[in-house]
């Protein structure tokens, strides 16, 4: 089955019969939002259904738009967050990212400032790995960005996107060896992006982002993870009550290849390994399940099929 990603937006009246239908269809909703009289649903439904799904929701006001970044964890890296790297551009990014369905945590560098003294601990790059993708908000200077960005991505294994004040052309000139995708003339500014051609440029960061995640997909096609992490989802939702006393506005975050489930590791990591998929296999056997350096999280990282031999 062939799942999508997209975004129902309507009015909070008889949505139930939107979720119980993305629900028979074999979808699953990866996080709802209500705000006041709105209902926003990001889900992964079957490609084939979307006109279906359209066509009952229109007598209910709800319309199904494409949100290419549903079910990805994105990091944000800034050089800092202090007022020197005018944190405008880090803020607005994020955010407009998350428009699209992808869930963004901002990295804000501790020493990743000036030329000479830029450097990236062990816990930053742990924490940046987690995610499915890093996109690096660099400054305006192609000497600075030339000269400390082998610093900063050392260590790095998820694909990266970097953004800079230079063009497109000087970012992939200088960046050596190359990314995954660049976006030029996204360096700092001192206010928030609201003139039509910073939208644009915006717009043009998440198509960038969604072609590299479009290629990760296609790699992980052709070996699958063991179970789909929004199966493995509602896996746990079902079965550890204590996840809905979360109050996070994502106690399981959803990622291409795994969870980041919000409960402290040494009292549910034993928990979450024993759980039942199906009978006869449970999540510690196609999951490796390990502590995050996010705060006290979980990370269950799925294991692709060729390592398990088990699809459930």
């Amino acid at each position: 089955m062939n799942l999508v990603p997209v975004t129902y937006k309507g009015g909070i009246y008889r949505h139930d019969e939107i979720i119980d239908l993305i629900d028979d269809l074999g979808g699953y909703i990866i996080q709802k939002h209500v705000l006041a009289q709105e209902v926003v649903l990001q889900a992964l439904v079957p490609k084939e259904d979307i006109g279906l799904i359209a066509a009952i929701a229109k007598p209910l006001t709800g319309e199904i738009t494409p949100s290419p970044l549903v079910g990805t964890e994105i990091a944000v890296v800034t050089m800092s967050l202090e007022i020197h790297h005018l944190p405008h551009a880090s803020c607005d990014v994020a955010e407009y990212i998350r428009r699209f369905g992808a869930k963004t945590n901002m990295v804000g560098l501790a020493r990743g400032f000036g030329k000479r003294i830029a450097q990236m601990n062990d816990e930053e790059r742990d924490v940046i790995n987690e995610h499915d993708l890093a996109v690096y908000l660099l400054g305006d200077f192609e000497t600075c960005i030339q000269q400390k960005f082998p610093v900063l991505r050392r260590g790095i294994e998820i694909p990266m996107v970097v953004c800079g004040g230079p063009s497109r052309e000087t970012l992939q000139r200088i960046i050596d060896p190359p990314v995954d995708g660049y976006v030029g003339n996204v360096g700092r500014f001192m206010h928030r992006t609201k003139e039509s051609e910073e939208l644009t440029k915006l717009d043009e960061v998440v198509e960038e982002i969604t072609r590299v995640l479009d290629r990760k997909r296609e790699e992980i096609a052709k070996d699958p993870p063991s179970v789909s992490p929004a199966r493995l989802m509602d896996v746990i939702n079902e079965q550890v009550d204590e996840i809905h006393e979360v109050f996070s506005p994502t106690p399981i975050t959803v990622q291409m290849t795994g969870l980041r489930v919000k409960l402290p590791y040494d009292t549910f990591a034993r928990v979450l390994r024993d759980i039942p998929i199906e009978e006869g296999v449970t999540i510690g056997e196609i999951a490796d399940i390990v502590p995050s350096r996010m705060r006290d999280y979980i990370l269950i990282r799925i294991r692709p099929f060729s390592e398990t031999n088990i699809m459930v």
